[in-house]
């Protein structure tokens, strides 16, 4: 399985949450995608809970300091 890698590093900020949020959406059950950025993306994290709760799943895969990638995938219950 090929896993879609979303980069925000290069994006404006401003363009970044709703890219993310978009990802999300076309996820199907028991699908996720890698997300890598530049700072600790906890903010998004909190964003996420507000908005989706149940569904997320977040998974950190490196933590910094320079690079930050998370699993972000979208529950199957």
């Amino acid at each position: 399985m090929t896993q879609t890698v979303v980069d925000v590093r290069n994006i404006v900020p401003r363009e970044r949450h709703p890219l993310i949020f978009r990802t999300f959406g076309a996820l199907a059950p028991g699908e996720g995608f890698e997300l890598v950025n530049d700072h600790d993306p906890k903010p998004l994290y909190y964003q996420f809970q507000a908005e989706v709760g149940p569904q997320l799943e977040w998974e950190y895969l490196e933590q910094g300091p320079e690079t930050w990638r998370v699993r972000i995938g979208r529950r199957t219950v």
